[in-house]
C-alpha cells in the first residue's frame, strides 16, 4: 500500500476513527492519555475530538497539534497527526512532555467538504481577546467590493461567470489596487453573514472550546510549542510556515534558525481574529512567563502568482454562491466542487506525496529546534 493510501482519508467519519484509534498508541508512552470528545453545532455526530495527557513525571513542556479550523483542510491535517503518531512518537520524552491533538476544530465543515463552520464563520476570523472590540466596517475594502463577495443569485453558467468574476476582481484591483483586494480577502468581514470570509458576529461554539484548551495549556505548563495544520497558501506543493507579529524574531532569522524556505508574518492589523494572534494575546495578558511557539502550516496548492490568486478568488466566491444559491445546470456543481477540493484537498497523488514530505521537514525543522523531539 502506497503511504497516500494509508494516510489519506476519504470521509469525516473515517478520519475520525483513525485518530481516535491514535489514543491505543499513545497510551503506550503516556499510560494516563484520555480521548475527549466535544459535540459541536446542531447536527447529531460532529464532534471535535481531543487526545491528551499530561508529562509521566514533570510537566516541562507540551506538543499542541491542531487540525480541521477550516473544515476541509482537517483531511490533511489528520494526516499529518497520523504520520506524527507512526513515525515521531517514539523521539518524544514522555516523562517531560505532555500532549495534546486535536482533530476538527470544525467537524461540520469537515463532513460536508466546507471551509466555514454551518453559521458560515470562518474560524480563523473568530477569536477576539473581547469580542465586542471588532466594529461591523471593519473591512472597508471587502465593503467597497461587497458585490463581488456577495452571492447574488443561482449559478446558471459557470464559463461564463467565472470569466465575469476574473473581470470584477481585476477592475476592482484597479479601483482599490492590487493590495487592496488581497486586504478584502485576508482581513476578514463581520458584516455581510453570507458572504466569504465572515467572521461572526459572536463567538463559535468551536473557537470557544479551542480559547479554553489553549488557557489550559498556557497554564500548565513553561513550555507550549503548537503546530496548526492548513492547506491552499503559498508554493505548490511546498510547505510554509505563517507566524503571527506578536514574534518578534525576523522572517530571515527564523528561516535561518528552522531551516525552512518559506515562512510569512502576519500581523494583527491585517488578518482579524485569528486563532495564533489570540492565543499569543492570551500569553500576554495571563502567562507572561510562558514560552509559546505558535504557527500555522500551509501546504500549497493553486502557488502564488497573480493569476493562482485571482483563481483562489473564484473558488471562494463560486463555491459560497453554489452553496446558498444553487446551480442549474449539474455540470456546473460538479466542477466548482471539484474545483474547490483541488484548492484545499487536491486528489492528485503528487500533492499528496508532497504533503507527507514535507510534512516531515516541518515537524523535524520545528520540533527538534524546540526541543520535542529529541536526538536518536
Amino acid at each position: 500500500m502506497k503511504d497516500t493510501q494509508k494516510y489519506f482519508n476519504t470521509t469525516y467519519e473515517q478520519s475520525r476513527q483513525t485518530f481516535r484509534n491514535h489514543l491505543s498508541t499513545i497510551k503506550k508512552k503516556w499510560p494516563e492519555a484520555t480521548l475527549s470528545t466535544k459535540k459541536i453545532g446542531k447536527e447529531q455526530d460532529n464532534t471535535i475530538d481531543v487526545i491528551y495527557s499530561e508529562a509521566n513525571s514533570s510537566n516541562e513542556q507540551v506538543l499542541f497539534f491542531t487540525t480541521g479550523e477550516h473544515g476541509i483542510e482537517g483531511y490533511t491535517g489528520a494526516t499529518v497527526t497520523h504520520l506524527f503518531v507512526n513515525e515521531y512518537l517514539d523521539g518524544i520524552d514522555e516523562e517531560i512532555t505532555g500532549i495534546c491533538l486535536v482533530h476538527a476544530i470544525n467537524p461540520w465543515g469537515m463532513r460536508n467538504f466546507r471551509r466555514v463552520t454551518e453559521n458560515n464563520v470562518d474560524l480563523n476570523r473568530n477569536y477576539f481577546f473581547e469580542p465586542d472590540s471588532v466594529p461591523e466596517n471593519v473591512n472597508e475594502n471587502y465593503a467597497k467590493e461587497s458585490q463581488i463577495f456577495q452571492p447574488n443569485e443561482k449559478v446558471k453558467d459557470v464559463k461564463k461567470e467565472k470569466t465575469e468574476l476574473y473581470e470584477q476582481l481585476s477592475k476592482g484591483m484597479m479601483r482599490e489596487g492590487y493590495s487592496g483586494i488581497k486586504k478584502a480577502k485576508s482581513m476578514g468581514q463581520f458584516e455581510f453573514e453570507r458572504g466569504v470570509y465572515y467572521g461572526g458576529a459572536e463567538q463559535e461554539e468551536s473557537a470557544k472550546y479551542l480559547k479554553a484548551w489553549q488557557r489550559k495549556l498556557l497554564s500548565d505548563y513553561p513550555r507550549v510549542i503548537h503546530m496548526d495544520w492548513h492547506t491552499a497558501l503559498g508554493p505548490t506543493n511546498e510547505i510554509t510556515m505563517v507566524v503571527s507579529e506578536h514574534d518578534e524574531r525576523e522572517e530571515d532569522e527564523m528561516k535561518e534558525q528552522y531551516r525552512m524556505e518559506n515562512i510569512e508574518k502576519f500581523t494583527p492589523e491585517k488578518v482579524k481574529g485569528d486563532s495564533t494572534n489570540y492565543f499569543h494575546k492570551l500569553k500576554k495578558e495571563v502567562n507572561p512567563d510562558t514560552y509559546l511557539f505558535s504557527a500555522l502550516f500551509e501546504f500549497g496548492t493553486f502557488g502564488t502568482s497573480r493569476k493562482a490568486e485571482l483563481r483562489e478568488f473564484t473558488t471562494i466566491i463560486l463555491e459560497n454562491q453554489l452553496y446558498w444559491k444553487g446551480a442549474e445546470q449539474e455540470e456546473d456543481r460538479q466542477w466548482i466542487l471539484k474545483e474547490f477540493q483541488n484548492m484545499f484537498y487536491p486528489d492528485d497523488e503528487e500533492w499528496r506525496e508532497s504533503v507527507l514530505k514535507e510534512a516531515r521537514l516541518g515537524i523535524e525543522s520545528i520540533l527538534k529546534e524546540e526541543g520535542i523531539l529529541t536526538p536518536a
